[in-house]
């Protein structure tokens, strides 16, 4: 059936809802209204107000109560509407939801999920555009997961909901409606940790997630045309852990890589990655591994933002001097359609 990766992200819920009991589903608005952008509707409908409810605008007791309902055997799945918004659940996110096995030395389990909506490119608001996935790589226990596609994200879903560890299901606001492709309707799984070769090819590596796949195919297929090298693209679909093994393997092949980000440039996923790829495949490298990121700067509300003269924080300019919002709004957009990869991929020695 062709969906979007709304509707599989909702079918999974069902999915979900229906095998087990012990599944809940909450936070703000998914209830009645379905979420603010419609994934969760019709869920209460069919299940009922004690397995699909809304909650009080505060995300700290959103995952704080998730948390408690893990020690009682349930398997809670909430809502944060938007991810600028989980520094108020930060706690129980990042402390208590990952240690609680450690802690109670056993004895209760953390299956919990947290579905985040996150990045840009869709005009929203500020603190409505971030992708802050780096600050949740760092925690012990956590994973983090960040489909692509329809596809995946139901599978994906599917497995987080089904763990036994809390899991932060990363859903990119622009893949929502961005294309339908076909989904089975019947109940499956992906491993959480295992990356996928979406296009294979033999003079470099470029590693990539969520709505970066798409800029990053096409960034691929024009140097393919212009160029005698061949690309190949690796989504991670799992950002913690990582499925390093298959990564090393490309980059032992290829002997180059660029990694792709749509998050701030400093401490991200390719931070991380170009590390552990210097650490287990330098030998093999012709050229440095090229981060493709945006400036470490806000991600601001896109028009809305640029017109803002009288706004004086500093963004990365010399002290003393104005924002220059056109530039950050540009350097943005210039990622986001993958200018950013095609140079990166110019600079890994492919000249």
């Amino acid at each position: 059936m062709l969906m979007n990766m709304k509707e599989a992200i909702r079918q999974a819920l069902g999915v979900a809802l229906a095998a087990q009991d012990e599944v809940l589903v909450f936070g703000e608005d998914v209830g009645g209204v379905g979420g603010v952008f419609r994934v969760t509707e019709g869920l209460q409908q069919r299940f009922g107000e004690d397995r699909v409810f809304d909650t009080p605008l505060a995300e700290s007791a959103i995952c704080g109560v998730a948390v408690g309902l893990c020690t009682q055997g349930f398997r809670p799945v909430v809502e944060i509407q938007f991810i600028g918004f989980i520094y108020e659940a930060m706690d129980q996110m990042l402390v208590q939801g990952p240690r609680l096995r450690y802690r109670s030395g056993g004895r209760y389990q953390a299956p919990l999920t947290v579905r985040v909506p996150y990045g840009g490119g869709v005009k929203g608001a500020e603190m409505h555009n971030d992708s802050l996935e780096g600050l949740l790589l760092q925690t012990p226990g956590l994973k983090v997961v960040a489909p692509s596609n329809p596809y995946d994200a139901k599978g994906l879903l599917l497995s987080a909901i089904r763990d036994n560890d809390p899991v932060v299901f990363l859903e990119h606001l622009k893949l929502y409606h961005l294309f339908r492709e076909e989904v089975p309707e019947e109940d499956y799984a992906i491993p959480i940790g295992k990356a996928k070769v979406v296009k294979e090819g033999a003079h470099i590596t470029l590693v990539t997630y969520g709505a970066m796949v798409l800029p990053s195919m096409r960034a691929a297929e024009e140097l393919e045309a212009k160029r005698d090298v061949t690309v190949e693209v690796i989504d991670l679909r799992t950002l913690a852990p990582l499925d390093i093994e298959l990564i090393v393997a490309s980059v032992t092949k290829t002997n180059r890589a660029v990694v792709v980000q749509e998050a701030q440039r400093t401490s991200g996923i390719a931070a991380e990655l170009i590390a552990q790829i210097n650490e287990r495949a330098i030998l093999s490298l012709e050229a440095p591994v090229m981060r493709i990121a945006p400036p470490d700067t806000v991600y601001g509300a896109c028009g809305s933002l640029i017109r803002l003269r009288r706004f004086t924080v500093n963004m990365g300019e010399p002290p003393g001097e104005r924002p220059n919002f056109r530039r950050h709004a540009r350097l943005y957009t210039r990622c986001d359609r993958g200018v950013g990869t095609r140079r990166g991929i110019s600079l890994c020695g492919l000249r």
